[in-house]
């Protein structure tokens, strides 16, 4: 399969320029997906043009990451329903630096024959006039076709409208692939469907100002069978950066994909190929209580994000809470395995020294209303200490087993 043909099989091509189909079964392009820095982290939600970047690069193109230094300072109006936040240059620069790292999870920046460029269009957007942006940029678009763009004109009609800042946000990402054409011979521009109107923008920049035809493909916007927007929870936002979202807390999101996403998932977010996916999906009609497809998905994906090793460490943490052994994890790990779990504060120094007695434990810690109770509970071989079952009201619990001895 050429790479069109993938991203069809993969479901991820939502709409494309009616050219771009032979372009790409014929020639090397140089493509791009842009990605304000919005936050310290990428999320889940750019997980998608990720791999899309990914794909197009194992296939033998040439991607650029375009970081949205410029962009960012203003906001997308796509898909959104309010106002963003204006973010400050200061905070901009800051979550450009965390975004690199994980960036290079997915694309080769070393590779000698099709390298990933990471560009950060503030290089262009914060030296140009106002002057010049109108007459180079703005005399190329009328209010008549921009109005007619849905993102704008959802905003538009809704009741507190839209800004000037994020109605000219069409004529900053048109502008962006105008350049990127110029200096990098970019011809191809990929995104979510609710990037259509301002891709097909930077079309026409390039026509009208270079003669030079562009295309872009776009892909659908990710959900769930649910009704839920991807990669939100309870807890929040699903964030690719390990201080943000633990590698455990990160495996168990993929792990809950429901029956009815997960073979989506797998196709949009894996490199399994036809067959793997196929088997997957036979296993989730006929056996779906093993789970199997979900923890393929977890597996995969997380080794994407994160590492091999976040897999392992990932699965192990999962085992505990089925009675796996505690030994080896972090303190960190526990307290993310446990949080949502109740606990209690027991003071350092009673587990000093020789500590204090199990009955003790357990009656300090209000796990018991007393101290029968809590005798009746061991006797019953109902108490286990780091997973281990705990029989003796006399055994003495010390700082050797606290995790870390914190």
């Amino acid at each position: 399969m050429n790479l069109f043909e993938e991203y069809k099989w993969r479901g991820t091509i939502h709409d494309a320029t009616e050219q771009i189909e032979a372009v790409l079964a014929r020639e090397k392009v140089t493509a791009y997906a842009g990605f304000d820095p919005t936050a310290a982290s990428l999320h889940v939600g750019s997980l998608l043009p990720l791999m899309q970047l990914a794909r197009l690069q194992k296939h033998g193109h040439s991607p650029i990451v375009l970081a949205g230094g410029g962009t960012g300072l203003v906001g997308d109006p796509s898909g959104k329903t309010a106002e963003r936040q204006l973010l400050s240059y200061e905070q901009v620069e800051q979550n450009l630096i965390g975004i690199k790292p994980q960036l290079e999870q997915f694309l080769d920046f070393e590779v000698k024959t099709n390298p990933a460029k990471l560009v950060n269009n503030a290089e262009w957007l914060a030296s140009i006039t106002m002057m010049e942006f109108l007459r180079e940029v703005g005399k190329n678009f009328t209010i008549n076709m921009m109005l007619a763009k849905e993102s704008v004109r959802r905003r538009y009609n809704a009741g507190d409208g839209i800004s000037y800042a994020e109605f000219a946000y069409m004529l900053l990402q048109a502008y962006d692939f105008y350049v990127l054409n110029d200096r990098y011979n970019c011809t191809l521009e990929i995104g979510g469907s609710d990037q259509w109107g301002n891709i097909t923008a930077g079309i026409d920049l390039i026509r009208k100002k270079a003669g030079r035809l562009a295309h872009g493909i776009v892909f659908p916007l990710v959900t769930n069978a649910s009704g839920t927007k991807f990669g939100k929870t309870e807890a929040g936002t699903v964030w690719l950066s390990a201080d943000m979202t633990s590698p455990y807390r990160f495996y168990q999101w993929a792990l809950n994909t429901d029956d009815r996403d997960v073979i989506n998932y797998l196709k949009y977010f894996t490199w399994l190929s036809k067959d793997e996916i196929h088997d997957l999906a036979q296993e989730v009609e006929t056996a779906p209580e093993k789970r199997n497809a979900q923890r393929k998905l977890a597996q995969e994906i997380t080794r994407t994000v994160h590492s091999e090793e976040a897999v392992i460490s990932a699965e192990k943490a999962s085992k505990v809470l089925f009675g796996g052994a505690i030994a080896g994890l972090s303190k960190r790990e526990v307290m993310d395995i446990f949080e949502d779990i109740p606990t209690c504060a027991i003071e350092r120094a009673k587990l000093s020294g020789d500590g204090f007695t199990v009955l003790d434990l357990l009656a300090d810690s209000g796990i018991v209303k007393s101290r029968g109770e809590g005798k009746r509970m061991l006797q019953g071989g109902g108490l286990y200490i780091n997973n281990e079952r705990a029989g003796n009201p006399d055994d003495k619990v010390t700082l050797d087993h606290a995790i870390e001895e914190e």
